[in-house]
């Protein structure tokens, strides 16, 4: 029997897993959370064979809560399901020991056969995926400076206020900016930031 752990701050996406392993013979539901600490928790208390992990969630992350777990159980077999294809968002899951990266579009079709490869051992992810690293396997990755200006630039900020915020000059926030504009391939910051979204680079939470 293979036990597992749904993590997700939506409780109808919960509902829809305990649904699908409900009707398998070789698998069960042992533990459900909302956010990345009671995942900790629960994770703790029940030591799923597979867990289940939402990566965009209040209290603690699902990149947290998988480095919490793989710190103290670094044989934990952890699946990320999520809404998003952003190739860094997937390559921070990965380093951080999940196993299977999994679109919440497709968990009907694929989420069964997902934990079975898993919990054998095997790695999974979605071709979609796949194709998404693959795309930007040859980009030249932001600077943490750069994605604290990015982040800033989503959130509607002018270079004056990006520029106070980060204790730095206008000319040197001009400067952060045209390069990420360069390595992002966008037409101006607006297009930087849903590109820095679209992939993960930044989030709005």
């Amino acid at each position: 029997m293979i036990r597992v752990l749904a993590v997700d701050d939506h409780e109808i996406v919960r509902d829809g897993i305990a649904r699908l392993i409900g009707t398998q013979s070789d698998m069960e539901l042992v533990a459900e959370a909302a956010d990345g600490r009671e995942a900790v928790e629960q994770f703790r208390k029940h030591e799923p064979d597979v867990t289940l992990m939402d990566l965009q969630m209040p209290n603690m992350c699902g990149i947290d809560a998988i480095n919490a777990i793989r710190s103290e159980f670094p044989e934990a077999r952890i699946i990320v399901l999520t809404t998003y294809a952003g190739d860094v968002q997937v390559k921070r899951a990965l380093q951080a020991g999940a196993q299977g990266y999994l679109l919440k579009g497709l968990l009907r079709k694929e989420l069964l056969e997902t934990i079975r490869a898993v919990y054998g051992g095997l790695k999974r992810v979605s071709p979609e995926i796949a194709a998404e690293i693959a795309q930007h396997a040859m980009d030249s990755a932001l600077t943490p400076r750069e994605i604290s200006v990015l982040k800033l630039i989503a959130s509607g900020n002018a270079n004056k206020e990006i520029a106070a915020e980060l204790h730095i000059s206008e000319e040197s926030v001009k400067g952060y900016v045209k390069n990420i504009l360069f390595k992002l391939d966008a037409n101006d910051r607006t297009h930087a930031a849903i590109i820095g979204l679209k992939r993960g680079i930044i989030d709005l939470q």
